[in-house]
């Protein structure tokens, strides 16, 4: 409750020095809109994936997300358990339209349990204007003041205790204002990055993505 607190009251709960970071064992990788396993997190993977972190980059359908976002966070759910069966822990990477799929899976599929952080790039937590120029449900649902990001909102608080970190670019143009990737529940960090699609692979988003953990093996 405490970092829950400090998270509303100054919207970051960074590490604080000499404490532990906890240990990722395994990760779940949650690509955009337009992605699949292949076009999102390739290096990103590489780097947990050399420090013995079992991933899991799911490839849902329709990527175009027309058949809604909760339909993907379904299949998220399913893959999870396929992959790492029901009580595993793991942290949550969601990427522009995953972050979402990330959020509906931790709220609504009881995802929140046994998630132990969950890390959001780009993600438009407030909605984006750039999705009335896109077509089907999941475009719908990403428009600021959707019905959709009102029901997201207020079902924030079964997140619990979770830590999270929300990355934006000030130079976004998918996630328009780029500002809809901040979060009041999240430790918010800017990084510039000229191209929306580039964050994943973004140099500094990975170090300070590697920085708060420690892991099984040494790269």
């Amino acid at each position: 409750m405490l970092r829950r607190f400090l998270a509303l009251l100054f919207g970051a709960a960074p590490l604080h020095a000499g404490e532990a970071p906890p240990v990722m064992t395994h990760a779940v990788l949650v690509h955009g809109i337009w992605q699949h396993e292949g076009r999102c997190f390739g290096l990103l993977r590489r780097d947990l994936e050399k420090r013995g972190v079992t991933c899991l980059v799911p490839s849902l359908k329709p990527a175009d997300g027309r058949e809604g976002i909760g339909t993907l966070a379904l299949q998220l759910r399913k893959e999870i358990d396929k992959a790492f069966g029901k009580e595993q822990p793991f942290v949550l990477v969601g990427f522009s339209m995953g972050g979402l799929v990330s959020r509906v899976y931790l709220q609504d599929l009881d995802g929140a349990r046994r998630c132990e952080s969950l890390i959001t790039i780009s993600s438009p937590h407030h909605g984006t204007g750039m999705a009335h120029l896109h077509y089907g449900r999941g475009a719908a649902e990403m428009r600021p003041g959707s019905v959709f990001l009102s029901e997201l909102e207020r079902g924030q608080d079964r997140l619990g205790d979770l830590p999270i970190v929300s990355y934006r670019t000030p130079y976004d143009a998918v996630i328009v204002p780029s500002e809809s990737s901040v979060w009041e529940l999240a430790e918010n960090i800017e990084i510039p990055c000229p191209l929306h699609p580039l964050m994943t692979a973004s140099r500094k988003v990975r170090h300070d993505i590697l920085r708060r953990f420690e892991y099984p093996e040494e790269p």
